[in-house]
């Protein structure tokens, strides 16, 4: 089944179009807004199944990462933030290897927009999980994690006070301080940090599953011990 199709004809459920894109691709003819989806690759950034910007490329993709900070709701507080891009050859290996400086016992948290209305998603959580435990699943669910748009997990140390995450658009983002040494790993893969650079999350843009995602995702969560599921 084409990108096209899963987006358009209703029988996956799970795609969802980006704030004002009815203006932008469902004005395009059939064949135009297939050629345009079709399109997985920007210079030398290769995307993801997960998701595919605008026609109108407000943003385009490409590798990098900036520092900024994130103002928590509850307590007020700025916490330190890298957000990054990376192309789908090195991605999944980055977001392993950004998981090392968070310790050996984690939790997780698991973010679906299965089973969901467009516009929301649940969280489902296991805590106190060894990390070369963690990191064996997701090596055999890494075709999910990267490719499924309505698919995200977050690995934190509350101890840290640190968190890696790896959302639903296959970006990759890191809170907590000190960030140095997840810059480090994020420059040794070719990262390099851009403060002006932008994410397709910061434009309009398309998300992507299929039926076979979802089934997928229903066994990681029963394997990894994830609850929290509202169904």
């Amino acid at each position: 089944m084409s990108f096209l199709k899963r987006i358009f004809t209703g029988e996956m459920g799970e795609q969802s179009i980006g704030a004002g894109q009815e203006n932008d691709l469902q004005a395009l003819s059939p064949r135009e807004m297939e050629a345009h989806l079709e399109v997985d690759c920007y210079g030398d950034f290769q995307l993801t199944g997960a998701v595919r910007p605008s026609y109108g490329l407000q943003v385009i993709p490409q590798q990098g990462y900036r520092r900024e900070s994130f103002r928590d709701r509850e307590s007020g507080a700025e916490v330190p933030m890298l957000t990054a891009a990376a192309s789908e050859e090195i991605l999944f290996e980055l977001f392993m290897d950004l998981l090392d400086p968070l310790g050996n016992i984690v939790d997780m948290v698991l973010e679906t927009s299965h089973h969901c209305r467009v516009g929301e998603h649940d969280d489902l959580y296991r805590e106190h999980i060894d990390m070369p435990v963690l990191k064996s699943v997701l090596w055999d669910y890494e075709d999910l994690l990267t490719n499924d748009g309505c698919s995200g997990i977050a690995v934190l140390n509350p101890s840290q006070q640190q968190e890696v995450q790896f959302d639903e658009h296959k970006i990759l983002l890191v809170y907590g301080d000190p960030l140095d040494r997840f810059e480090e790993i994020l420059e040794s893969y070719g990262v390099p940090r851009r403060d002006d650079i932008q994410f397709i999350t910061e434009a309009e843009h398309v998300h992507s599953s299929r039926d076979e995602f979802r089934d997928s995702f229903d066994l990681f969560r029963t394997r990894i011990g994830a609850e929290g599921y509202r169904g």
